[in-house]
């Protein structure tokens, strides 16, 4: 078998793969609040289940594939936003910037990051979950650390309660967002709310 077949073949896999995650993505936000099986997934593709069992051994690893996705996307982004921003206000609201506006434009994968898609499955799924925002959380902590100690006065700052309640302020948009059925934007009323964030993290500029 030549290398370009082989290379086309597995060009078609991952095509297929893709197509899979999305068309879950798809139906975790046509239908808010319901669980996703196999079969209405399979059949919105047109094809058997068996089909996609070729492509993921479980609709666990399909969820994980979800993840994955927003791990790389996000964590990607963040490193770009750390590379090219020195102040740490201006790195803050870039990354709760573009955390909400991944949401907007994620409502499926919002749904899995939150829990709520995850209800009857694997434990597994949750620890990935919650391991995601452990670690946007330890970004957070890590911009306020850097900045408190170029600081020449320490102010004995807050630092990790800070970097919680940056974090919680994202996972609430991203849980009224699916609470609203996707109705009501994480980004509604953003602008303002990080004028207020902003007057918060003063200790910080």
């Amino acid at each position: 078998m030549s290398d370009n077949v082989q290379a086309t073949r597995a060009e078609a896999k991952s095509s297929r793969r893709q197509q899979i995650l999305e068309a879950l993505a798809t139906q975790l936000e046509q239908y808010p609040g319901e669980r996703i099986t196999t079969a209405k997934l399979a059949a919105s593709l047109n094809v058997s289940e068996a089909a996609l069992y070729r492509h993921f051994p479980s609709k666990a690893r399909m969820f994980e594939g979800l993840i994955g996705f927003a791990e790389d996307t996000v964590f990607g982004l963040i490193r770009r936003i750390i590379e090219e921003n020195q102040n740490a206000l201006s790195r803050i609201e870039k990354i709760m910037t573009l955390l909400l506006g991944f949401s907007a434009k994620n409502p499926g994968i919002t749904s899995v990051l939150v829990g709520a898609a995850l209800t009857g499955e694997t434990e597994r799924l949750r620890l990935r979950v919650s391991q995601f925002f452990d670690r946007l959380e330890t970004q957070f902590r890590q911009i306020l650390r850097e900045r408190e100690l170029s600081l020449t006065e320490a102010g004995g700052r807050p630092v990790n309660e800070t970097a919680n309640l940056l974090l919680s302020i994202v996972e609430g948009h991203m849980q009224q967002y699916v609470r609203s059925s996707y109705r009501q934007s994480p980004l509604t009323g953003w602008e303002q709310q990080w004028q207020l964030i902003a007057n918060l993290l003063r200790a910080y500029a």
